[in-house]
């Protein structure tokens, strides 16, 4: 499976921050925010990555992330010249897709919980069809809402930002299909916003009975960081984390070394090159801590 991270838009509701950087390179605590939905992909054993971002700041990300190599992965480029809608992803995306299925992350959403990397895997491992997730909002309306079968327990309706939401369940920032996903997008409409809404895409795996919605409960985290506000959260979120438990959230390095990707050399090169900053220091200790294991 190949992965889409779709970083690009204007963050308007961070300005003036943003006006001359793009949101997802503003550091959460103690990374920049694009290395968050890079380890979700990662955990999911996702390695061929295409980042999608406006071509201001492309250049500004291949600084960043380079071809990959340098965490054990396969990265490459291209640009979204206005913000058209998430279903766009897969336009821009077609020959980076070819004929694989493929995993959408959108660049400003952080996901947290144990077992995070068993359910994105099980995504991946499905034949057929599409793997979205749900996560339980006070605020649903801001959102694309699933609903349910009372019933069956089954996904039943999917709404984009409905006025009148008809459950408190909203699809998170992280999409999973097969290689249909290709043809249905470029048959998307823009809707009234003049997007082409991923709600779209979903609706129609839904109306084929092949949308599997994983229900992301009690002990997950999903934090979607557009403004200020949700910003600071994040960022204190995983500080809390990271200072409680001695292990940092979606280190690349770490996912990479982990995964096999890279060795303890490799890695500990890379801390060299990041001399002796907290997040070196990081890396040299969990090198050690995990070359004994």
């Amino acid at each position: 499976m190949k992965g889409i991270i779709l970083a690009g838009g204007t963050g308007t509701r961070l300005y003036p921050v943003t006006i001359s950087v793009s949101k997802q390179l503003l550091p959460v605590h103690d990374k920049p925010m694009i290395y968050y939905p890079l380890g979700t992909l990662m955990l999911a054993g996702i390695r061929d990555i295409l980042v999608i971002t406006v071509p201001r700041d492309r250049p500004l990300f291949e600084g960043l992330l380079g071809d990959g190599s340098a965490l054990g992965l396969s990265i490459s480029y291209a640009e979204q010249q206005r913000p058209n809608g998430l279903a766009e992803a897969f336009v821009i995306g077609r020959e980076f897709v070819g004929d694989s299925p493929v995993a959408l992350i959108l660049g400003d959403n952080i996901f947290y919980g144990a077992g995070l990397a068993e359910i994105c895997r099980d995504a991946v491992a499905r034949q057929a069809g599409a793997t979205v997730f749900a996560y339980h909002v006070d605020d649903p309306a801001r959102y694309g809402v699933v609903s349910f079968n009372t019933t069956t327990g089954k996904a039943d309706a999917i709404e984009e930002k409905p006025a009148i939401p008809k459950s408190n369940w909203a699809v998170t920032g992280l999409y999973f299909y097969d290689n249909d996903v290709l043809d249905i997008a470029a048959s998307v409409r823009p809707s009234g916003r003049g997007e082409l809404e991923i709600t779209d895409v979903n609706r129609a795996y839904l109306d084929r009975g092949n949308l599997h919605v994983r229900r992301l409960g009690r002990g997950y985290a999903w934090l979607d960081t557009g403004t200020h506000e949700s910003l600071h959260d994040a960022a204190s979120f995983v500080r809390t984390i990271e200072y409680r438990q001695g292990v940092k959230i979606m280190c690349p390095e770490e996912i990479a070394f982990e995964l096999g990707y890279l060795s303890a050399d490799q890695v500990l090169a890379r801390a060299a090159m990041l001399g002796q900053t907290d997040y070196a220091v990081y890396l040299r200790r969990r090198i050690r801590e995990l070359a004994d294991v």
